[in-house]
């Protein structure tokens, strides 16, 4: 439940069942759009997600100002693969897929 004056937005890394694509993403719903990408997958054959079927949620990060979230994404996704891979194992060393969870 949202309290009137707060804001909250979402930085999140999904993967495919064999964990060999990343994809990152901002939203300020997470639940909805982690559900939003797995419902689409067969509308839009050419997005990203349905594509490669990233629907495996296994990174997220909170942010209450969406400029500061936005700036964060656009730093993940310069990264390397290994640096992403470093980040995710921080946050959730067996790569447990964290959909049910949130």
């Amino acid at each position: 439940m949202k309290t009137l004056g707060t804001h909250n937005y979402y930085i999140y890394i999904l993967t495919n069942k064999g964990r060999s694509v990343l994809y990152i993403g901002v939203t300020n719903d997470l639940n909805h759009r982690i559900r939003f990408h797995k419902e689409n997958a067969n509308l839009n054959k050419k997005a990203f997600t349905s594509k490669y079927k990233c629907f495996n949620l296994i990174y997220y990060e909170h942010f209450n100002d969406i400029n500061i979230a936005i700036a964060r994404e656009k730093q993940i996704k310069g990264w390397t693969r290994v640096k992403k891979e470093t980040l995710i194992e921080g946050f959730n060393s067996k790569w447990k897929f964290l959909n049910n969870e949130i």
